[in-house]
C-alpha cells in the first residue's frame, strides 16, 4: 500500500507544477526564459510583446543600432522597472559583470533632451547624468545604473523588438 501512495505523490507533483504554472501565467507575471513558443526568435528573451537580446561584440553606439535593425528592432528601449530588471538579467547571464552595455538612449540637440532609437517616449530613467561624458547611454553591468559616454566607445549593448506571436 504504502508503494501505490507514494506512485500517487510522484504523479501529484508533475500535476501540481503545471497547475502553478497555469495560474501564474493568468496572473499575467512575466516569465524570464529562452523565448520558444515562436514569438520571439531563438536564442531571445520575452517579456509581455517585448524580445529582449544581449550581443556581446563590442561595437560603436551607431554601428549597434545597425545590427539591432538588421535583427529587427532597435537598442533597447527601457520603459518601465520591470524592463529594466529585464534588460539587467539578460546581461547578466552572459556578461562580464564590470563592463558596460549600450541601450537606445542618446541626447538629443539640446542638452537636456534624450530620445530613444525607436522613438519611445522618454519618461522612465536611470542614470547618473556626468556632463561632459557622451551623448550615448549605457547601462553598467556592476552597478545597474546608466551613464552617458562617446557614442564612438566600443560596448556590448542589447537590441530589443516586437514579439511575433502566430495566431
Amino acid at each position: 500500500m504504502s508503494g501505490l501512495s507514494t506512485m500517487a505523490q510522484m504523479a501529484f507533483a508533475p500535476r501540481a507544477f503545471f497547475l502553478l504554472c497555469g495560474i501564474i501565467g493568468l496572473t499575467g507575471v512575466w516569465s524570464f526564459q529562452d523565448a520558444t513558443d515562436g514569438c520571439c526568435p531563438k536564442g531571445w528573451t520575452q517579456l509581455d510583446k517585448r524580445c529582449f537580446i544581449y550581443k556581446e561584440e563590442a561595437r560603436s553606439f551607431l554601428d549597434a543600432e545597425s545590427i539591432c535593425n538588421l535583427l529587427g528592432g532597435n537598442l533597447v528601449s527601457i520603459l518601465s522597472n520591470l524592463e529594466n530588471e529585464v534588460v539587467l538579467e539578460v546581461i547578466k547571464l552572459t556578461a562580464d559583470p564590470v563592463s558596460e552595455t549600450w541601450i537606445g538612449l542618446h541626447q538629443g540637440i539640446e542638452t537636456d533632451t534624450f530620445l530613444w532609437t525607436d522613438g519611445s517616449d522618454f519618461k522612465f530613467e536611470s542614470f547618473e547624468l556626468m556632463l561632459n561624458a557622451g551623448d550615448c547611454a549605457e547601462i553598467g553591468n556592476n552597478d545597474a545604473l546608466w551613464n552617458l559616454d562617446d557614442c564612438t566607445e566600443e560596448h556590448p549593448y542589447v537590441c530589443a523588438r516586437d514579439a511575433k506571436c502566430p495566431h
